[in-house]
């Protein structure tokens, strides 16, 4: 196989994938109209139709999603053993992409990751900030971050963080108007402060658990949120109750600009993990940040 025919399959592949010549691109580097050139002489060269092109979308072919499900793996394994070269370099080199969520790549991920980064300038780090559940083997990240409990079993999974607690709070402002809640039932005569996570299909349902005993509250107010900052910001203005991180809420408590009930309703959980496939032959770099990350508390 020529050089160039390795290439064309490359830029079929990541068209194929993202279902968009203008992601692809952006993704490849190059331009819409070059890759749009590459696919159609790659199309040529084998004499059948890999892609259906419409106004909104491009989709493979028949004959499309069988190349793109025989080549596309075996493309990655080159590419995972091209970056486990690096073990052979004077220093740890390679790309390492990672999804985790909003609070757990303030919390965690970076907070780990600053040091790293400065000692291995070779390393590059890309971090993608996603509340859905992720399939990391199929959109090709290195690793994910989840909570303990969510890892699947198939997955290496290495704890990064402490053991965390949710916190439910409001304003002091909040509370002279309504009365404080004894029991998370009381929650849904109160203005709660909505989040909305794709993975559950819609708002989020408070999680509470007491002597054995576990409740999911679904609460109703005028505020939904699908980020962390604004869910604070909105219970620090006295809109509502919030149900957050207790890291994050913490320092507001303390001062006296939030108040906290039902503490001995949210006790504490398994925290973050970096999880990534078995089967994933880690690379030098990989494996640095892996221990950079690990949790020794």
């Amino acid at each position: 196989m020529q050089r160039d025919e390795l290439g064309d399959l490359a830029a079929f592949i990541a068209v194929a994938r993202e279902r968009s010549f203008t992601r692809a691109a952006a993704q490849l580097g190059t331009s819409q109209s070059a890759l749009s050139h590459t696919v159609r002489r790659l199309e040529e060269r084998l004499k059948v139709r890999l892609l259906t092109r419409t106004t909104r979308n491009v989709v493979p072919t028949e004959a499309g999603e069988r190349l793109f499900g025989t080549v596309a793996p075996r493309l990655e394994e080159i590419g995972a053993e091209l970056d486990s070269l690096s073990a052979y370099q004077a220093k740890p080199a390679g790309t390492i992409r990672i999804t985790a969520g909003e609070h757990a790549a303030d919390a965690v991920l970076w907070p780990g990751l600053a040091t790293f980064v400065a000692a291995y300038p070779d390393i590059r780090i890309e971090i993608t900030v996603d509340y859905g559940m992720t399939d990391i083997v199929a959109e090709r990240y290195d690793a994910g971050v989840r909570l303990g409990e969510q890892v699947a079993k198939d997955m290496i999974a290495a704890r990064i963080g402490p053991d965390m607690r949710m916190a439910v709070v409001a304003s002091p402002g909040y509370f002279e108007r309504q009365p404080k809640p004894r029991a998370p039932q009381d929650l849904t005569g109160h203005a709660c402060i909505n989040l909305r996570l794709p993975t559950y299909g819609g708002l989020y349902a408070w999680e509470f658990e007491k002597g054995g005993r576990e409740l999911k509250v679904r609460v109703e107010g005028q505020l939904v949120f699908n980020t962390s900052a604004l869910r604070l910001e909105a219970a620090l203005a006295g809109l509502g109750i919030a149900y957050m991180p207790e890291d994050q809420v913490a320092p507001h408590v303390a001062q006296g600009r939030l108040v906290r009930v039902l503490k001995d309703w949210c006790p504490p959980f398994p925290g973050y993990h970096l999880y990534y496939p078995s089967r994933r032959q880690a690379s030098p770099a990989f494996t640095l940040m892996v221990d950079a990350l690990r949790y020794r508390g």
